[in-house]
């Protein structure tokens, strides 16, 4: 027998209110402040197992319900599944969160699409325009009210709110809106019967059909964010859904306290019958939030919980505690597709003129960078546009400083002595000291560039993000950080080098580099026969964008993650550097 069909039943789950949560606190604090030994009253002996075990297998399987799952994290964004924008969050929203289609819970594929809430992954008959999906029977809120493609539709809906919703990924506004007549979203629909958003066609209760301003064929996984989500009408509060979000999946969030953390209990609806993906193994879930990353790894190590959200992996004051085999055992080593690099933006003299830049790109030196970083433990070095995780990229030739190419290109930019520039860098100890390499670097052929650390809480979005006040800066060199949402080549090459998305806010193509041939390979690549094809053609929008030298590679984050004493299960969901809370277990 399945043992997902062996948990004793649940007692049915009424609406919380605000006086519900005394006991389950108690309970979280007393779980929670439970110091070392092997999980303590739990009884259970801590596994070790190999290094990696998890990373394309399963660590310590087990197919034993019950217990208490425990979660740490730093600061949680929202609970509303249309307003959260971070991975650790989203993880966490596997356990009471259904899409349409969601990321594999099978050790070595977790970035790959499986059906969800959907019968397939969606078909479309015109190269990614249309879509449609169908629901499966049998699929409830924790409400009992059955899930239809009119609550799938309204969920999408809550996204276009942008004076209620806000937060959240917009990817849905960008594929579904109308320019000339864009929809305000449900809070402010005033059409006949309220039909919502034209783009979305509810035929009957369990079909649902897009049609796309332009085709996208990565489509699908856009409907596997949180975001795209049902949500029944009857139970939206708005801005407060997020304090009492109504569950999906097997369990349901039961008491929130901004102190202590989120108890979430069994959804007595849910029905393992429906869902392919979740085993559903502990009993409860308890999350404690708010820890920095100092209070996490002590919480692993001491046994006090079983997985980090975060995804940052154990911090660097931890690192020198791994030495021990024991604790070797239980590190799983992971790049998380989050590339750092150093963009020149093309409207900013000198770096206008490509040559100006190829100077810059010759004089990096990598190791040195890796070492600011904190060594190979947390980087590793990259020289092309393309995380390790995505298949298709030839060897890195991971190239060293080159001094004499540099003076070359300067020569034939006009600068033959070098030229002055501002680095523009988010004012964090680890960003400010890649900064500083790179300054030094670039001194010894002559261009003196100014480090600026900005404040990090705006960079993104009121420093780096603005094209025009990049170039009113006078930022000639922009320090960021990218990690595409989605695992495609396509969702981590666009925003960076199309020149068309390119925007005057959020803009994320921080070079502004607008290519007319790169812009014609991003076409190309998109109409792609085949799978095969297509990541050809990725490579080849990579290799043209680096060419440009508008964009310099230095190096992809790398994380350890630690295994809780107890984890059982342990299975690393690479889109969101941790282990799947989804399959997780104590026993």
């Amino acid at each position: 027998m399945n043992s997902r069909t062996e948990h004793a039943p649940a007692r049915p789950r009424t609406r919380r209110g605000a006086g519900r949560c005394v006991a389950a606190l108690a309970c979280l604090l007393l779980v929670a402040g439970c110091g070392g030994g092997n999980s303590g009253a739990a009884g259970v002996p801590t596994q070790v197992g190999e290094p990696d075990a998890g990373v394309g297998g399963v660590r310590a399987p087990s197919d034993a319900a019950g217990g208490t799952l425990r979660l740490v994290t730093g600061p949680l964004d929202s609970l509303d599944p249309q307003r959260s924008y971070l991975p650790g969050v989203w993880n966490l929203m596997r356990l009471y969160v259904r899409t349409l289609v969601t990321y594999s819970s099978e050790p070595g594929h977790t970035d790959e699409l499986v059906p969800d809430l959907a019968t397939d992954l969606g078909t479309s008959p015109d190269g990614g325009r249309t879509w449609t999906f169908t629901l499966r029977e049998g699929v409830r809120f924790e409400t009992g009210q059955p899930i239809t493609s009119r609550d799938v539709k309204y969920g999408i809906e809550r996204s276009f709110a942008s004076d209620v919703v806000v937060g959240g990924p917009t990817y849905v506004v960008d594929l579904l809106d109308d320019p000339a007549d864009p929809y305000a979203g449900p809070y402010q629909d005033e059409s006949p019967g309220r039909l919502g958003l034209p783009s979305i066609a509810t035929p009957d209760d369990r079909t649902i059909v897009f049609t796309l301003r332009t085709p996208s064929p990565d489509f699908p996984f856009v409907m596997a964010l949180p975001s795209s989500s049902p949500v029944p009408l009857d139970a939206d509060t708005a801005g407060d859904y997020g304090r009492d979000p109504v569950s999906t999946g097997p369990y349901a969030i039961t008491s929130v306290d901004p102190q202590v953390g989120v108890r979430l209990a069994r959804n007595p609806q849910w029905d393992p019958a429906t869902d392919d993906v979740r085993t559903a193994l502990p009993d409860e879930v308890l999350v404690r939030t708010g820890l920095t990353a100092v209070a996490r790894d002590q919480a692993l190590l001491a046994g006090s919980a079983d997985i980090d959200l975060s995804g940052t992996g154990v911090h660097q004051a931890t690192i020198s505690r791994l030495d021990d085999g024991d604790l070797a055992a239980r590190i799983d080593d992971v790049t998380s597709g989050a590339i750092r690099l150093l963009a020149l933006p093309t409207t900013v003299a000198p770096m206008d003129n490509p040559h100006c830049r190829a100077a810059v790109a010759a004089v990096v030196d990598r190791s040195a960078v890796q070492d600011a970083l904190g060594g190979a433990q947390h980087a590793v070095r990259v020289s092309q546009l393309w995380p390790r995780a995505l298949a298709g990229a030839p060897e890195d030739p991971d190239p060293e400083p080159d001094l004499a190419a540099a003076r070359e290109a300067l020569a034939a930019c006009g600068k033959p002595d070098g030229f002055g520039t501002v680095l523009a860098v988010a004012d964090a100890t680890t960003s400010v000291a890649v900064a500083e390499s790179l300054a030094a670097d670039l001194a010894e052929v002559g261009i003196q560039a100014e480090v600026r650390p900005l404040d990090p809480a705006t960079y993104y979005a009121a420093g780096v993000g603005k094209p025009d006040a990049v170039t009113a800066a006078g930022y000639g060199l922009v320090m960021a950080t990218w990690t595409a949402d989605f695992p495609t080549p396509p969702s981590f090459l666009v925003p960076l080098v199309d020149g068309r998305s390119i925007r005057a806010v959020g803009n994320t193509n921080y070079a502004r580099l607008a290519d007319p041939g790169v812009n014609a390979l991003v076409d190309a690549a998109r109409a792609a026969p085949d799978p095969a094809a297509a990541t050809d053609a990725w490579w080849q929008v990579a290799a043209a964008a680096a060419a440009t030298g508008a964009y310099v590679p230095l190096a992809e984050n790398r994380v350890q993650l630690l295994a809780g004493q107890r984890l059982r299960n342990g299975v690393v969901m690479r889109p969101y550097s941790s282990y799947d809370v989804a399959t997780a277990g104590v026993r």
